[in-house]
């Protein structure tokens, strides 16, 4: 399976951004059509320390048609350097308007605190709807996250052109023994 390079994500992220905005900009920018009561397709959790490699990721899963919620855009109120009771429940709320979580596990991930807590929680709400989407250096790195992510199916892409093409070519999903289609369930 081939997987999504930095390269890739920030080739992204750069083809959406004018020399005059930043990707948390950008980002923040489209929370503004954000509502409360809104559901979304997929939670994107991520390491807040990578806005430009989030913008990448989201815009590339919005190329595939899903809608895609990043807390501190969708809810820039939130404060996720301080963990609160209120803010878990909020992110909770959150989760259950989502169909699935895509993990986006990069250098930073290892640092985050709130990561391993959304995986956990998800899972454990809407079993078999949790995927890993490894941001490498090469789309042909082996993949080697912390132990309990081999738990989950590894979102790919099947095109080494993929984000340079338009339509986008689709992603795939490999569960240990077979490559698929990525598709969420309805919620």
């Amino acid at each position: 399976m081939k997987f999504f390079t930095l390269n890739d994500i920030r080739r992204t992220a750069a083809s959406s951004v004018t020399s005059f905005q930043s990707a948390e900009r950008i980002l923040k920018e489209s929370a503004r059509a954000h509502t409360s009561a809104k559901t979304y397709d997929i939670f994107l959790s991520h390491s807040f320390s990578d806005a430009e490699l989030v913008l990448g990721v989201k815009k590339a899963l919005e190329q595939e048609g899903y809608t895609v919620y990043v807390d501190w855009v969708d809810d820039p109120h939130l404060d996720r350097s301080n963990v609160t009771k209120e803010t878990a429940q909020h992110i909770k709320n959150r989760m259950h308007t989502c169909k699935g979580l895509v993990y986006a596990t990069s250098k930073n991930s290892k640092h985050s605190k709130w990561m391993p807590w959304e995986l956990g929680y998800f899972d454990g709400h809407k079993p078999g709807q949790v995927s890993i989407l490894p941001l490498v250096d090469s789309e042909t790195d082996d993949f080697k996250g912390q132990e309990y992510l081999s738990l989950y199916p590894v979102l790919g892409k099947n095109n080494p052109s993929y984000l340079t093409s338009y339509p986008p070519r689709g992603l795939q999903i490999y569960d240990g023994q077979q490559t698929r289609a990525f598709s969420l369930r309805a919620a």
